[in-house]
């Protein structure tokens, strides 16, 4: 018997998984500790601003009834899901129906990803479509019924690829390595959500809007003249055709190195006065000179090398005894097994859910951190303050989010709380020109 074909040991299985799971935890909590800026406003985070002095109570109105819905079918949906995958994943259903599928072991994972995420989006649609009505209903959208289902389609195809990729790692790692693929799957996972960052901007990007340079005038000039004096190299500023899709308003950087790129919204550009597109590509400009993009990726491997390390423990625990063997081919168990694809669907759905606290926890102080360097580099903060207010109204963004959704979801510090940095460091002299 050579190695190839030696059976797993699963309790050689769970020790590396342990080790594997323990040594990237670990890791994460240091890295977070290090590399993220856990106080990132001088004098402390102050309280949110008052509502009813930076809204009317109309538009309070307004944007609280649509976030109201927006919330409805957006939890119904990942309700939905949830359900849906777990009952996949974690009955016999999804397993007894990989288990026929005919054909080599990596396009038995591949027709098992693309089938449950098929049912997963199909489950979901309808309320993709509520949400999709009422963003017309109250003018959030720009884009045709065809443009949606295009984009519904293509989302879909970048899913199932870049799922069927990590999932096709995982397994022939498990089946080249029966004892050690937990920590051969992690270290590749990691390199996987590293060479994502990179390479997202160049392949995902622009199957969704089209960029071109924005145009020479004094907008560029000033943007590049402020990069400059922050010390970031930019290539260039793009603009992303978003107005024909959406009339919400935003600006975000993204890529690695030489993919590094800084995009603003076409109609971030035509809509806000000068002064309030600076304040938002200063946002930006912070996040690329404190290498936030890499933070979030290294930080986004650590943490895909514990979630392998989990899974391992989990399937070890839960797997099943695998499919029955096929002519020329030994009978495989956990993870070795495509019939797993269902069980490792529905766990890193629920995983997903469970880590968005500290993901999002994560992102909010990022997100801080790039607003002060935005104030401390414009020296504007009614710019920032007035550009906040027109973001706010742009996407109907609800001024006071449940707390307890705002801790689970928010990626982004609210609205209200981002004015009230803003005037801080300017009651306390920070910004000063």
């Amino acid at each position: 018997m050579t190695h190839h074909d030696r059976p797993s040991d699963p309790r050689g299985d769970r020790t590396v998984a342990l080790v594997v799971t323990v040594v990237s935890g670990l890791a994460f909590v240091v890295l977070a500790l290090w590399l993220v800026p856990w106080h990132p406003v001088p004098g402390g985070t102050p309280p949110p601003a008052d509502p009813g002095s930076v809204f009317s109570a109309e538009q309070i109105s307004r944007a609280e009834d649509f976030s109201r819905w927006a919330r409805v079918w957006s939890w119904s949906s990942l309700v939905v899901s949830l359900l849906v995958a777990g009952f996949l994943g974690l009955s016999r259903t999804g397993r007894r129906w990989v288990e026929r599928l005919r054909g080599p072991w990596w396009f038995r994972v591949v027709v098992a990803v693309a089938a449950l995420a098929l049912v997963g989006r199909v489950v979901t649609l309808p309320f993709a479509v509520l949400l999709r009505r009422e963003q017309l209903q109250y003018g959030l959208s720009t884009q045709a019924w065809s443009g949606f289902a295009r984009d519904q389609a293509v989302g879909q195809v970048v899913t199932i690829v870049s799922t069927s990729l990590g999932l096709l790692v995982v397994v022939a790692c498990a089946r080249r390595w029966p004892r050690a693929w937990p920590a051969v799957a992690g270290g590749l996972v990691a390199a996987l959500v590293l060479v994502g960052s990179f390479v997202y901007p160049v392949l995902v990007e622009p199957l969704f809007n089209s960029f071109t340079p924005l145009p020479d005038g004094p907008l560029r000039t000033q943007i590049l003249r402020l990069a400059d004096e922050e010390g970031v190299h930019v290539d260039d500023v793009l603009v992303a055709d978003a107005s024909r899709r959406t009339t919400t308003l935003n600006a975000y950087v993204s890529g690695l190195g030489s993919t590094r790129r800084v995009v603003v919204y076409d109609n971030l550009v035509d809509d806000l006065p000068q002064d309030e597109a600076l304040s938002v590509v200063a946002h930006e400009l912070g996040h690329a000179r404190e290498g936030d993009v890499v933070t979030g990726s290294v930080l986004g491997a650590v943490g895909g090398a514990f979630g392998i390390g989990l899974l391992a423990l989990v399937v070890g625990a839960v797997g099943g005894t695998g499919a029955a063997a096929r002519p020329g081919e030994r009978r495989r168990t956990g993870m070795a097994d495509p019939a797993v694809v269902p069980l490792v669907l529905a766990l890193v759905a629920f995983g997903t859910l469970l880590s968005s606290p500290v993901e999002n926890a994560v992102s909010r102080q990022i997100e801080t951190r790039a607003d002060v360097d935005a104030l401390e580099a414009t020296h504007d903060p009614d710019a920032f303050i007035a550009m906040q207010r027109q973001l706010a109204l742009r996407s109907l963004s609800d001024p006071t989010p449940p707390a307890w959704s705002q801790l689970w979801f928010g990626s982004h510090p609210t609205t209200l709380g981002r004015i009230a940095i803003a005037e801080q460091l300017r009651g306390n002299g920070d910004l000063t020109k």
